[in-house]
C-alpha cells in the first residue's frame, strides 16, 4: 500500500468537498418534485439542510484549491488560461448559488439553481482538465 501523504489528503479534501458541492446540488435538484409533492415547505426545508454542507464544502474547496495550485507551480501559459477559466467558474457558481438561496421568486430560483449547477458542473470539467 502506498504511504499517506499531505497531497494524498490535499486530493482527498477537495474531491471529498467537490462531490459535495456537486453531486449534493445534482441530487437535490432531482428530488425538487418529490419534496414539492411532500409538501409546499419542504424543498425550502431540505435546501436549508443541503445549505448547511454545501457551503462549508465550497470553502473546503476554495482552500484545497488555492492549496492545489501551490503545490503545482507554474505549468505554462495554457495552464494558466485554464486556471482562469476555472477561477471565473468557481466564481460564477458560488455567486449564483447565494442568489438562489435568496432568490423571492420561483423564476428567480429556477434560473439561478440552473445556473449554479451548470457552473459546478463546469468548474468540475476544467478542473479535470487542469489535472492532465
Amino acid at each position: 500500500m502506498s504511504a499517506v501523504t499531505l497531497e494524498t489528503l490535499r486530493l482527498f479534501l477537495h474531491v471529498l468537498a467537490a462531490t459535495v458541492w456537486v453531486g449534493g446540488q445534482i441530487t437535490l435538484a432531482a428530488l425538487v418534485p418529490a419534496l414539492r409533492a411532500a409538501g409546499t415547505d419542504v424543498p425550502k426545508a431540505a435546501a436549508n439542510a443541503f445549505n448547511r454542507i454545501a457551503w462549508p464544502a465550497f470553502g473546503v474547496l476554495l482552500l484545497t484549491g488555492v492549496w492545489n495550485v501551490v503545490a503545482e507551480g507554474d505549468k505554462g501559459p495554457a495552464y494558466e488560461r485554464t486556471l482562469m477559466v476555472k477561477y471565473t467558474l468557481v466564481l460564477a457558481s458560488g455567486v449564483t448559488a447565494f442568489l438562489h438561496a435568496r432568490a423571492a421568486s420561483r423564476r428567480a430560483m429556477a434560473v439561478f439553481g440552473a445556473l449554479t449547477g451548470l457552473t459546478a458542473l463546469a468548474t468540475l470539467f476544467v478542473g479535470i482538465m487542469l489535472a492532465q
